[in-house]
């Protein structure tokens, strides 16, 4: 059941992608160009490579395909992917004006170019006009100057209005991709800090000041790797938190493939340690291997389990993806028998369980998951799947932290929706 739903959603996706392209090409290759030349000839091949691109990015980790490969074919492939998203929606935005200049140039009248022979000059008079006659030889005709066809000028005019537009869209949508405050430079440069203070009511007044370092979405893989782990790391450690949560989705490939990429990891340092819990994407890469792997690196893992602290207890359940192996959060294992006289801090990586916190009595949940949309208008999908797409919300006595990410999945691209770390300051009502 699961494949048969995954092989309709991507042939859903394929189907989309040719729609797509077939239409772009229409609108910045067979209308902005002339039929048999060079200009035609590489757009049209392009028109065919980039979504073959894509669609190797988006399959190569599932299909096995080995690791360099799928390093080669990310770049291009999932970069075109955001191009395309901004590219679209500026030649939708374009169309009405399109069709607009289009039918303003088309009911403009060429101006007519004077004739010698027309009647008005015939107009200063008679007898002047015949005077000329009998004195004048006679001359022949003059042939009026030859205008456009009105095929070729109305071509002329839908070429132009089609490269200027053609061209704004594909300046705006590549100035988008690569700008340096979210686009793909924001991405490489690193994730920013951010801090938010907290206060919880049962927080005893020595845990005043507690603060934790949120890490969610660093989405290791074929094209954010160790140097990436590496800012991180270094941004981290820079806080100086007193605990360290890495909230899932830490890496999309395997271990044998992605050991060296987070091997950075070992020199987080927070006085209380430092957390993991799962992700989606590490069921979809093999959650147990890498369960494995980051407690070798000095993380712990917290699997459907709590650990006390001295001012609170801590809490971590598995992702809901785990449930389609037998591995999904299990609330009771984690906070059923605890004192709820004292603070309880969860770390689950998707906001939707927020519901299980409250009935559990959970002060804070801290999660990630959504990217806060990562490339916008995908901010309002991800308010249809999530009760919080990001920031802080409060759900009857359990408060809810959701980080934006500190890497992204896909397109290394942000939009609208900057990656983070975000630094959580326990505050205690008694302080």
């Amino acid at each position: 059941m699961r494949i048969a739903v995954f092989a309709l959603v991507a042939l859903v996706v394929v189907a989309l992608l040719v729609l797509v392209h077939r239409w772009l090409w229409t609108r910045l290759v067979r209308d902005t160009t002339a039929p048999g030349g060079l200009p035609r000839r590489i757009g049209t091949a392009l028109a065919i490579a980039l979504p073959l691109l894509s669609v190797a990015a988006l399959t190569a980790g599932r299909a096995g395909v080995p690791f360099p490969l799928q390093q080669a074919v990310s770049w291009p492939g999932f970069l075109w992917l955001a191009v395309l998203l901004y590219l679209t929606l500026t030649m939708l935005v374009a169309e009405p004006i399109r069709a607009l200049l289009l039918r303003r140039l088309a009911h403009r009248v060429p101006s007519r170019v004077a004739d010698p022979a027309s009647g008005d000059a015939r107009q200063e008079g008679a007898g002047t006009a015949a005077t000329a006659t009998a004195v004048a030889p006679p001359v022949a005709p003059v042939a009026p100057a030859a205008s456009p066809a009105p095929a070729a000028d109305e071509l002329t005019r839908r070429r132009f209005v089609a490269r200027t537009l053609g061209g704004a869209a594909a300046a705006v949508a590549v100035g988008t991709v690569v700008n340096g405050a979210y686009g793909a430079h924001g991405v490489l440069r690193g994730p920013s800090v951010r801090r938010v203070q907290v206060p919880l009511a049962k927080l005893p007044r020595a845990a005043h000041g507690f603060r934790i370092a949120v890490v969610s979405d660093v989405h290791l893989g074929p094209i954010l790797g160790r140097a990436h782990t590496r800012r991180i790391v270094d941004t981290v450690n820079r806080t100086q938190p007193d605990l360290i949560a890495i909230v899932g989705d830490l890496v999309d490939g395997d271990v044998r493939d992605l050991g060296p990429a987070a091997e950075p990891l070992r020199g987080l340092t927070a006085r209380h340690g430092t957390y993991f819990v799962t992700g989606n994407h590490e069921y979809f890469s093999g959650a147990q291997q890498w369960v494995d792997h980051v407690r070798e690196l000095g993380l712990n893992p917290l699997e459907n389990a709590r650990h006390a602290l001295p001012y609170f207890d801590l809490a971590g359940v598995n992702d809901i993806a785990g449930e389609s192996e037998g591995h999904g959060p299990d609330f009771a294992a984690a906070l059923g028998d605890r004192d709820r006289a004292r603070t309880a801090v969860l770390l689950a990586h998707q906001p939707v369980v927020i519901h299980d916190a409250v009935k559990h009595g959970v002060d804070l949940q801290l999660s990630g998951h959504t990217h806060g949309g990562q490339l916008w208008p995908g901010n309002y999908l991800a308010e249809l799947a999530n009760p919080t797409v990001a920031g802080l919300e409060r759900y009857g006595d359990t408060q809810l932290w959701v980080s934006r990410g500190a890497g992204a999945w896909g397109p290394p691209v942000r939009v609208g929706a900057p990656s983070d770390i975000t630094v959580v300051e326990l505050a205690s009502y008694q302080a």
